[in-house]
């Protein structure tokens, strides 16, 4: 569901929250540009196929645009709810998907189906 996320939940693989203004920053850290399963450099940042960007409202990748429809967090963990549009889809999927804030300063992926789970690498800047 990342987009790649998105695309996890419709059978491969990606944030508007009621409450949301509740929540601080710390409660999702996640916010960011990341690359999929390599260092961020200007090399791979180029290539569009690896970036992935997360906002408060949805998380942005090659494979479409997933808006969070909720989210919960438990120390490292966070747990989302995710409506993905998908290009070729006729109807939005939904799904979930976990973030997991690692020691190595990496976010892990999951999505439900375990079909397109990643370590993203935050880009600076």
């Amino acid at each position: 569901m990342i987009v790649y996320v998105c695309a996890a939940v419709a059978g491969l693989g990606l944030l508007s929250l009621s409450g949301e203004a509740a929540l601080s920053e710390d409660d999702f850290p996640i916010i960011g540009t990341y690359t999929r399963d390599t260092a961020c450099t200007a090399t791979s940042s180029a290539r569009s196929e690896l970036l992935v960007r997360i906002t408060r409202a949805q998380i942005e990748s090659q494979l479409g645009v997933c808006r969070i429809v909720s989210r919960t967090r438990e120390d490292r963990v966070i747990a989302a709810h995710v409506e993905c549009k998908v290009p070729g889809a006729a109807q939005p999927i939904l799904g979930d998907v976990t973030f997991t804030l690692r020691d190595d300063k990496t976010v892990g992926f999951e999505d439900q189906d375990h079909t397109s789970d990643a370590i993203l690498h935050r880009c600076s800047g």
